[in-house]
């Protein structure tokens, strides 16, 4: 029994749980907005509840029907404009709208009133429409498919009339292209040959080549125009400069006359000789065979030091452009063969380098592609009540981008919404002033009816709306005048004209009609225009009963008309 009891209790208590659980509701997500203008919602934050969004009334969220929504109180938007006259021939209506924004859309004063029509009369009855199509513009591509072309017309009816124009005021359609031409492209260049001698003369260089050919792609020839063929020259040669030069033998000159011996090494004696120099040997030439004296040779010959050839030509360069922070080099050769050294005796080495870089300075500087620094911290919250947007900056400066380098992908700002978990105060909105009271006597109960004493008679208005410490309404509650009480009293008076045709009832749907009357203007001139020891301007309260006898026209001083053409009520409209 006790166990039975114990699980009563729990299930008890399991019911409860989940009835306070199901009373927990959250408020639906919204796209919060930190600012609301006649139905725009603009400065997205982002989303949140819309009870949090809502704890500023300056702000404005969207739900998933798309429609922007005020956080505010409600309030009506201003009047549309008037609409065109809904028919272009004959009697008709213009209409006008206007919307209630705010939490409490129903609280609006005048709910009913969001639609305005009043009777209107055009004159578009021979009213032309639109003008003949201009002619097609030229096609938007040259070749090649999916090509569009647009004609337009012009209305050429006055503003008034240009409900006559129906039907789009631009066309398009497709066009016929030819097949594009395709031009030619380079392949890549093929490795260099071999040079076409081993040695360098004075009459001939030797030479490499490379090639490529036109066929990455190869020109179109079967288009309108044909493809334009590559550019440039289809082989490239260059001087094989770095070779040595070829040798040059030696060929003796004619005899000298005896003289001193002539040279510094060997054993010199007083002989005729003769120079090796028919030519002189080069490059490492043959010298000439034979004595170069008529009695003795030289047993020993001397030394040849060594000599420079030319410098070849500049290789290319190691990178096709600057790179950052490095720099892009080339090299050039020569070689100490112009003669070489003597082995023995042993000449001199050349003095110096064989070989020499320089820095490719006129390349382009290579692109650098933007990156992105580190994100900034978080700012602080803008807001002291409701919800704000912090947000977070970072710099595309690491690298910043150069040289037609591509810019940092992605956004520079993040942004993350805080809240405050604080309501903003809503200020108090005055309403409409009530009616004016009744026009009584203030020093008592005096009857001041039809009699020229006058009274005073009072209206009144609340402040609505204020919540969460929000300012007041300025200015006064309640206003009062003098005034004289008229009502069933018998007024004599005069006809006035006729005042404009009214606004047509209902605004939509089933048979409106507009009125206009002209009114009967009361004579008080038995009246003080003013009341009490201050003068204030007098006003009459009550209806009177006027007698101006018959109107001028011996017509009613009330004429109807009824609306034509008005629209039916939307769905909206008809729950009004």
């Amino acid at each position: 029994m006790e166990r039975l009891r114990v699980l009563m209790v729990l299930r008890v208590l399991v019911l409860v749980l989940v009835l306070v659980l199901g009373s927990v509701q959250r408020s639906e997500c919204v796209q919060c907005f930190a600012r609301f203008d006649l139905g725009q919602c603009d400065e997205e934050l982002g989303e949140v509840e819309e009870e949090d969004c809502c704890q500023n009334p300056h702000y404005g969220y969207q739900a998933t029907d798309g429609v922007c929504r005020s956080c505010g109180p409600p309030e009506w938007s201003p009047w549309s404009p008037w609409s065109q006259c809904n028919v272009l021939c004959g009697d008709g209506v213009t209409q006008r709208n206007r919307k209630c924004f705010g939490i409490g859309v129903s609280e609006c004063e005048n709910p009913k009133d969001s639609l305005q029509t009043r009777p209107c009369n055009s004159t578009c009855c021979e009213d032309k429409g639109w003008g003949l199509w201009l002619s097609w513009s030229p096609c938007s591509v040259t070749c090649g498919g999916g090509g569009v072309r647009i004609r337009k017309r012009v209305c050429s009816s006055p503003p008034e009339c240009r409900s006559a124009c129906k039907g789009p005021a631009e066309e398009t359609d497709t066009c016929e292209t030819h097949t594009c031409p395709v031009h030619g492209g380079w392949s890549s260049w093929s490795g260099w040959s071999q040079c076409s001698g081993h040695c360098v003369s004075d009459v001939i260089v030797p030479k490499r080549e490379r090639g490529r050919s036109c066929s990455s792609p190869a020109p179109s020839t079967d288009t309108v125009p044909p493809g334009n063929s590559c550019p440039g020259d289809e082989i490239q040669d260059q001087n094989c400069s770095e070779l040595p030069n070829c040798p040059v033998d030696g060929s003796w000159g004619a005899w000298s006359p005896p003289g001193p011996c002539s040279v510094s090494c060997g054993e010199g004696i007083q002989l005729s000789i003769r120079a090796c120099d028919g030519p002189a040997p080069k490059y490492g030439g043959r010298f000439c065979d034979g004595p170069s004296t008529r009695s003795s040779v030289c047993q020993k010959p001397c030394p040849v030091d060594g000599f420079w050839s030319g410098w070849s030509s500049w290789g290319e360069c190691s990178t096709s452009c600057i790179p950052e922070g490095r720099a892009s080099i080339r090299f050039r050769r020569r070689a100490c063969s112009s003669p070489a050294p003597s082995i023995e005796p042993p000449g001199s080495d050349c003095h110096g380098d064989d070989s020499e870089t320089e820095n490719c300075n006129h390349l382009p500087h290579c692109p650098v592609d933007g990156g992105w620094g580190s994100w900034s911290p978080l700012s602080a919250c803008p807001v002291t009540c409701g919800v704000g947007l912090q947000e977070s900056t970072r710099r595309c400066d690491s690298p910043a981008p150069k040289a037609g380098g591509r810019p940092c992908p992605g956004e520079g700002r993040t942004t993350s919404i805080c809240q405050t978990n604080s309501h903003c105060p809503v200020d108090g909105q005055w309403s409409d002033w009530s009616s004016w009271g009744e026009c009584k006597y203030p020093f008592g109960a005096r009857n001041i009816r039809c009699k020229q004493i006058g009274g005073s008679q009072a209206r009144e208005r609340r402040c609505l709306h204020g919540a969460h410490n929000g300012s007041i309404c300025l200015g006064t509650m309640i206003e009062s005048r003098v005034c004289y009480d008229v009502t069933q009293c018998l007024v004599t008076g005069s006809w006035g004209g006729w005042e404009p045709w009214s606004l047509c009832f209902p605004s939509c749907g089933g048979a409106p009609r507009s009125i206009r009357q002209r009114h009967c203007e009361p004579d008080y001139k038995d009246y003080n225009p003013t009341i009490g020891r201050q003068k204030q301007q007098a006003t009459f309260f009550g209806k009177p009963l006027y007698d101006c006898g018959p109107t001028p026209d011996g017509r009613p001083h009330i004429q109807k008309q009824s609306c034509l053409n008005v629209p039916p009520c939307t769905e909206q409209a008809a729950h009004r």
